[in-house]
C-alpha cells in the first residue's frame, strides 16, 4: 500500500455502527469492577495496553495476553489466561492481528469486548503499484503531510464533521459486531516479483491490521476506547474523558513530529523485514517494500529478493530495517548482497529491553529518527 491507496475514516465508520450502548454482554448485571473497584481490562498486546494505561490510569487494573519480547502474530492462548479473560470487564484486541486471541474473545463471555479495528478505518484494497513495473524510475512522490483524497483538520483527523470515535462501537458480551469483509488480494507470481515494480511482496485474506503505527489511526482509536470505558465504568467517565484528550493531544504532537520530519527527503522508498508499517507510509507520502509480506516468519523468494535490489538501486535506498521481535537474518543477508547498511525499525509490538524507549511515543520518536536518516530527510 501507498499514499495513494488510502481509504478516508469515513469509509468503514458505517460499518462500525452498533454503537457503544451495546456494551453490555452475558454479566450485565452488576458494576463493572473487582472489590477494589478498578475496572478490570485484559488487553491483547502492548499497543492495546498502552491505551488502556494511559486512559484508565489508577481506575483500571490491565493485564496483557502478550508478554513483552514474545511475537504477537504467534501467540497461543493458555487455559489460564482464558479464564482470566472470562473474569475481565472489558477485553481490548485488534481483530485480524492474533488469530488465537480472535479464536478466544469469540468464545468468550467477557461482560465488554472492545476490537480497535472498529474504531478507525482500515485499509482494505490490495497495494498500488507506485511505479510501472520495470520502468526503473525512483518513486519519489509529493508530499503534502497527508494521504491523497483525505482531508484532515489541525490535527490531521479526518474532517467529516465529527470524530471516528464518535461512530465507533465496541462489540457486545456475544461478539456480535458487524463488519465488512474484504475480498482477498490475489497473489503476485514470482516471475512478477522479480520484474523490480513495488509488489509489496505479499498477498492476505483481510485487511492490514497494524493500525497504531499511524498516530493519526492511533488516536481515534483511543478516542472510542475512552467512550467504551467510560460506558463501562460510569463513576469515573470524566477522569477517562479527561485523560483520553491528554493522550490524544500527544499522539496529535508525534503525528505533526513525522509529518514535519518526513517532508524533505532524499527518498520516499524504505525496506522493512515484514509489512508493518503500511499506513504509516501511506500517511507521510513514504512506500514501504517489505521482505516478508505481512507474515514477519515466512521466507522469501529469490525472485522477490532480486526485486528488492533492483529496487534498492534504481531508489537510492542505502538502509535495509529489521525487527527487535524477530531474526534479522534475512534482512542483513539483503543488505550484505546489495552492500546496504542496517538499522532497526521498531513496529512498538512490546517493550523489552531492546526497545529504544520505554512507551510508544518514545520508541515511535526513535524510529523516526531512524526514517530521517535513511531517507535523507532534509
Amino acid at each position: 500500500m501507498n499514499v495513494r491507496r488510502l481509504i478516508p475514516g469515513t469509509a468503514v465508520a458505517a460499518t462500525a455502527l452498533l454503537g457503544l450502548g451495546a456494551l453490555s454482554g452475558c454479566s450485565s448485571s452488576g458494576a463493572a469492577g473487582g472489590s477494589d473497584g478498578k475496572l478490570d481490562i485484559m488487553a491483547s498486546f502492548y499497543p492495546m495496553q498502552y491505551l488502556a494505561e494511559e486512559i484508565g490510569g489508577g481506575h483500571v487494573r490491565v493485564t496483557t495476553l502478550t508478554e513483552p519480547g514474545q511475537e504477537p502474530h504467534d501467540l497461543e492462548i493458555s487455559a489460564r489466561q482464558t479464564a482470566a479473560m472470562e473474569e475481565s470487564d472489558l477485553v481490548l484486541y485488534l481483530k485480524g492481528l492474533q488469530p488465537a486471541v480472535d479464536e478466544a474473545v469469540q468464545q468468550s463471555e467477557a461482560r465488554t469486548k472492545v476490537d480497535a479495528t472498529t474504531l478507525t478505518s482500515l485499509e482494505k484494497d490490495g497495494p498500488e503499484p507506485a511505479r510501472s513495473a520495470g520502468s526503473g524510475e525512483p518513486a519519489k512522490s509529493e508530499k503534502s503531510g497527508e494521504p491523497a483524497g483525505e482531508h484532515t483538520d489541525e490535527h490531521g483527523h479526518a474532517e467529516d464533521g465529527h470524530s471516528h470515535a464518535e461512530d465507533a462501537h465496541a462489540e457486545d458480551g456475544h461478539g456480535h459486531g458487524e463488519e465488512e469483509k474484504p475480498a482477498g488480494e490475489e497473489k503476485a507470481t514470482e516471475e512478477e516479483a522479480g520484474h523490480g515494480g513495488h509488489d509489496h511482496g505479499h498477498s492476505h485474506d483481510g485487511p492490514d491490521p497494524h493500525i497504531w503505527l499511524d498516530p493519526v489511526r492511533y488516536a481515534e482509536v483511543a478516542e472510542g476506547l475512552g467512550k467504551a470505558m467510560a460506558k463501562a465504568d460510569p463513576d469515573h467517565a470524566a477522569d477517562y474523558g479527561k485523560n483520553t484528550d491528554a493522550l490524544v493531544k500527544r499522539l496529535d504532537a508525534l503525528h505533526t513530529k513525522f509529518e514535519d520530519g518526513l517532508r524533505n527527503t532524499r527518498t520516499d522508498v524504505f525496506i522493512t523485514t515484514h509489512s508493518a508499517f503500511g499506513y504509516l507510509a501511506d500517511r507521510y507520502g513514504l512506500i514501504e517494500e517489505s521482505i516478508t509480506g505481512l507474515d514477519p516468519e515466512s521466507e522469501p523468494s529469490g525472485a522477490r529478493i532480486k526485486a528488492l535490489q533492483q529496487t534498492a538501486k534504481a531508489d537510492k535506498v542505502d538502509t535495509v530495517f529489521y525487527e527487535t521481535l524477530v531474526s534479522d537474518r534475512t534482512a542483513k543477508t539483503l543488505a550484505n548482497d546489495a552492500g546496504l547498511r542496517t538499522d532497526v525499525l521498531d513496529p512498538v509490538e512490546g517493550i523489552t529491553d531492546k526497545s529504544k524507549g520505554d512507551d510508544y511515543v518514545q520508541v515511535m520518536e526513535a524510529n523516526l529518527t531512524a526514517l530521517r536518516t535513511a531517507l535523507g530527510a532534509k
